[in-house]
């Protein structure tokens, strides 16, 4: 593989929050991203980033995780976000981010590794299935967006 896996700095941020955004548009929710290169800075000890790297040293994807606590096992690592640039897809870049993030997982002695995809995204699925990813179809997302959480009653 011609590329490099690295930490993700703030420096790397804007070109993070694009791939956000191309993410966002290919699962058709591009108008609900609300977040920013400053709240990115503001909130960056809630995070973390891998970045690849080609040759040239410009930035082709990225993965963002950070870590949680599930009652029923412990800590855990979320893998919020992965995002391979168009033209750099199909060369490995993927694997190589999740088995970054595994490394991580194994290191922080997590319980679990968890993330989501669109049940229409068949190519994320196929290669999660090949990492021997266990897929759920059973549970429901529950989310207040931050509107929600604002205007919250108590039921």
């Amino acid at each position: 593989m011609d590329y490099t896996i690295r930490a993700g700095e703030k420096k790397d941020f804007p070109k993070i929050l694009d791939y956000i955004k191309e993410l966002a548009d290919f699962e058709n929710a591009l108008e609900n991203v609300t977040n920013s290169v400053e709240k990115m800075e503001d909130e960056s000890q809630y995070f973390k980033t891998f970045v690849v790297e080609n040759q040239e040293g410009e930035i082709v994807a990225f993965a963002l995780y950070f870590f949680a606590y599930f009652t029923w096992i412990g800590k855990s690592l979320y893998l919020d976000d992965l995002y391979i640039d168009k033209k750099h897809r199909r060369k490995g870049i993927a694997s190589a981010l999740i088995n970054k993030i595994m490394e991580v997982a194994k290191s922080e002695n997590c319980k679990r590794v968890r993330w989501q995809v669109l049940d229409w995204n068949v190519d994320a699925i196929e290669l999660y299935k090949k990492a021997n990813a266990r897929l759920d179809y059973e549970w429901v997302n529950c989310d207040y967006d931050e509107e929600g959480i604002k205007n919250y009653k108590n039921i």
